[in-house]
């Protein structure tokens, strides 16, 4: 490894002490310039504990002077390093005002104060405040800010901080000087600031109270079109929160601002919320019906931090989940609510099983509240948001509905105001619902992906069913010893009259057994029923078992888990050496034929139904991943059903009507189950080529445009090639269509992926600068081509190593977050395991490597 390996400090949870010193006003002035920003910072501090110095961040700034109740004090009366200034003798209550100068231009990182393309912006979670000005940048310091942003009139017609407006001007020089107060305490990663000339779309909403609330989303000029969606999916959920958890927004103004350069897809800061342009802007030519999806759950998810994160924050980072993972269930249900419960469901549960179970399972694997990190940008995780999610919405099964609510508004009226900890959550929930979770409280200090192992006996004489469940949690990286965790194990009971039973099985212990009353007749049980707990759930059920619970089960989720779970076994056996066409059973034939002929109520479960598990859920089923014998398990299924079912597919995709495009509930579900049929047609023995060109040209919307591009990238190369080359020809000035465009090149499952990025890196909308064009070549190629990938030559690998260390020295979080496939490989046969080491070791030994892709890449080879 690295020479510094001993230099880099790891963070502990358990070291954790209150501040020493509180801030309780904060007043900001930015007189903003391309590279050299200056910003004025005056505090009002007041000490917490005796004697101690006052230590402040900061990191790339240019100090110009500190003043303490404005004595202006000598280079002697202080200290200054890379990473802080440092005061030691201070009153007990004092102003601090410190003025820094930095170069938004070269802010390559996107952290603190940067420049995206011609607007100013901000990101400061988690620690990018200290980019902007000498500060206690953690989460427990809340103060109130007042604003000042001065800038040239002309240039930067809009000047936007959070909070409310309190003054606007033109002053003598030409420049534009605005005011901002914010009355409401808030952690300096909360802090915004937006300077830039946009179009700006308004709306007005009325909270349940009477309060007028203005609405204004600031987008590029030009796309102010494409904004309106994000705007009306703003008022749904701000309505949504109102009806469904009594939460009213409180300030005057809430303000979104989309950029292109941008890090995460979006940022809740307080009443000014920033936001990837990815997911703010769509029209039917530009966006899939799974973009217009992503901007309502995302615009929802940043303003349901208003609450959960915002007016009750975190007391330090390793309570992340405590925002997110509470957020993102909040997210889910507001989607749920919107469109299909069913279908947000399964792609809830195909990112825990894939991405999640990966982590669980890998170098980097931890709980939902960690107990150590080296750099804070890694514990942004699916672990962190995702699984804590499931581990939320087991609360809300454990203690209903009605008891979950007032749980959560225990908790807020608790802690408004304050930052807390995941602790804090729990008590509030344990509060107002009079519910013991002391075993509960495991989810969050364990690490690991649990197995549950179930079976079932039927007494007839008796008319008894005895179900018999015992967990274990695999050792992982970080925690070698695992105890028993409390499950939420929701069934169903299918009987053969078409009568159905539902119950839940509350389970804390290694093994436990259930004993049902009063079952008459032996039933088929459905097991973890709506993905009640994030488990592998291990059952000895039949084929014929699974087919019956694919057309019977009440819940869809349940149905389409079947199927997954049918496909698991029938690629195993295809493995381990028997013919596709062998391991086929007629019924499931049968099955399927049936459900495109009669689809179900919603047709994107139809289409869900009749898909394959794709390469990583399969992968995540193996302790050694069998690259090859998936990859050529799958392509052999979906070619046999594509040959075996080719008439109801074709009638199925001739029978759902081509309408002029807009986007809804239904609309979607019929593109979804179309785009199938096409996938599999595409796929089949009869040259499609006349059938893709015909879709791709009749196509007046980008959803209908992409599905061609897909099913003919995976069948018909030779109209692939065509295809892509008209639409790049077609989009080639649209940054976010274009990103589209890269990351279907990169998807590419042939040898000619390699000159297909070449090309597209010599794209003039490609820049290493921007995380969407990066991540839309490598992050497709790493995670959605495994044939070229995991080339047993080591070039895919080579090719992600490469990338990461040129970024590394770029933007250090977006290369940490690309190399995760490298991560696990130990999970691999032993050509690639070496292959995959040996990338990794290169980057070991890149000299002055940031903490983000070195905890990652230590932690692997460790």
């Amino acid at each position: 490894m690295t020479a510094n390996t001993n230099t880099r400090n790891v963070k502990s949870r358990h070291d954790y002490q209150p501040p020493a010193f509180i801030i309780s006003t904060v007043k900001l002035c930015f007189e903003l310039d391309n590279t050299a920003t200056k910003v004025t910072s005056v505090m009002q501090l007041q000490r917490r504990q005796a004697g101690a110095p006052l230590k402040l961040d900061g990191q790339h700034l240019q100090l110009l002077s500190v003043a303490v109740n404005g004595k202006q004090l000598s280079e002697h009366e202080y200290r200054l390093d890379d990473e802080s200034l440092t005061l030691d003798t201070l009153p007990d209550s004092f102003e601090l005002t410190v003025v820094t100068q930095l170069s938004p231009q070269t802010n390559t990182a996107l952290e603190g104060l940067y420049l995206a393309g011609q607007t100013f912006c901000t990101q400061c979670e988690a620690e990018g405040f200290r980019r902007i000005s000498y500060f206690l940048d953690r989460p427990d310091v809340l103060a109130e800010y007042f604003v000042t942003i001065i800038a040239p009139a002309e240039q930067y017609p809009f000047l936007l901080s959070n909070g409310n407006k309190l003054s606007e001007h033109i002053d003598s020089a030409g420049n534009r000087v605005v005011q901002w107060h914010d009355p409401f305490a808030k952690p300096c990663y909360l802090f915004a600031l937006v300077a830039g000339d946009f179009d700006r779309l308004t709306e007005r909403f009325v909270t349940q109270s009477g309060r007028d609330v203005s609405l204004e989303l600031y987008v590029d000029k030009g796309a102010a079109a494409k904004g309106e969606f994000a705007l009306q999916a703003l008022k749904r959920a701000m309505r949504w929160d109102e009806q469904r958890f009594n939460l009213e927004y409180d300030l005057d103004i809430y303000m979104v601002v989309a950029v292109d350069f941008f890090n995460m897809g979006a940022m809740e800061n307080k009443g000014l919320n920033i936001f990837n342009s990815k997911y703010v802007l769509a029209d039917a030519g530009t966006a899939t019906d799974k973009d217009y999806f992503n901007i309502e759950s995302i615009i929802g998810h940043e303003y349901f931090h208003n609450w959960t994160g915002n007016r009750v924050t975190c007391r330090d980072w390793f309570q992340l989940s405590l925002k997110e993972g509470l957020t993102v269930f909040r997210d889910q249900e507001f989607s749920a609510d919107m469109g299909s419960p069913t279908l947000c469901r399964i792609d809830a549960v195909k990112l825990i099983r894939t991405a999640q179970f990966a982590e669980d399972a890998g170098p980097m694997a931890h709980p939902i509240r960690p107990e150590q990190v080296l750099e804070m940008n890694n514990f942004y995780t699916v672990t962190v948001y995702d699984k804590g999610a499931e581990v939320i919405r087991m609360l809300q099964t454990l203690l209903g509905r009605n008891g979950f609510a007032a749980g959560l508004a225990l908790y807020l009226q608790r802690h408004d105001g304050q930052a807390v900890t995941c602790d804090d959550f729990l008590q509030a929930m344990q509060d107002a619902t009079a519910k013991d979770l002391s075993r509960f409280a495991l989810w969050y200090s364990q690490s690991g992906t649990p197995e549950l192992a179930v079976s079932q006996h039927y007494d007839a004489p008796s008319a008894q069913l005895t179900l018999n469940l015992s967990q274990h949690t695999p050792a992982t990286t970080d925690q070698p010893i695992k105890q028993a965790l409390m499950l939420p194990v929701q069934i169903e009971l299918l009987f053969a009259d078409g009568t159905k039973q539902q119950h839940l099985l509350v389970m804390q212990e290694a093994s436990q057994q259930f004993l049902l009353p009063e079952i008459h007749t032996e039933p088929v049980v459905v097991w973890l029923e709506h993905f009640s707990a994030p488990v592998k759930l291990k059952a000895d059920i039949d084929d014929r078992h699974l087919l019956f619970i694919a057309g019977n089960a009440s819940d869809g989720v349940a149905r389409w888990d079947a199927m997954q779970q049918f496909w698991s076994r029938k690629v195993a056996q295809a493995i381990a050496g028997n013919a596709v066409e062998d391991v086929l059973p007629e019924a499931l034939v049968s099955m399927m034929a049936s459900w495109l002929q009669q689809p179900e109520p919603d047709l994107a479960l139809t289409a869900e139904l009749l898909s394959l598990p794709d390469f990583d859920t399969l992968a995540e089923q193996y302790q050694q991943v069998p690259v090859d014998g998936i990859l050529a398990a799958l392509a052999g299924f979906k070619q046999l059903l594509a040959m075996r079912l080719r008439e109801p597919l074709l009638q199925c995709y001739q029978r759902l009507p081509l309408s002029a495009y807009h986007y809804d509930q239904a609309a979607a579900a019929q593109r979804r189950l179309r785009s199938l049929c096409l996938h599999y047609l595409a796929l089949s023995a009869v040259d499609a080529t006349e059938l893709l060109q015909q879709h791709y040209q009749s196509a007046d919307n980008m959803t209908d445009t992409m599905a061609a591009l897909a099913a003919s990238q995976q069948a018909q190369p030779a109209t692939f090639n065509l295809l892509i080359d008209d639409f790049a020809q077609r989009w080639q000035h649209d940054a976010l269509v274009m990103d589209k465009c890269f990351a279907l090149v990169a998807s590419d499952p042939a040898e000619q992926v390699f000159d297909g990025i070449e090309t597209m890196l010599r794209h003039p909308l490609f820049s290493w600068h921007n995380p969407n064009r990066v991540r839309a070549l490598y992050s497709a190629f790493s995670m959605r081509n495994p044939q070229q990938f995991h080339r047993l030559d080591g070039k895919g690998y080579a090719a992600l190593e490469q990338v990461v260390g040129k970024l590394d020295g770029i933007n250090a979080q977006v290369a940490a977050r690309l190399i995760t496939p490298l991560l696990s490989w130990r999970r691999f046969d032993p050509v690639r395991q070496q292959l995959m080491q040996a990338a990794l070791q290169r980057l070991a030994n890149i000299p002055g490597l940031s903490n983000d892709v070195y905890e990652k890449v230590n932690r692997s080879l460790t």
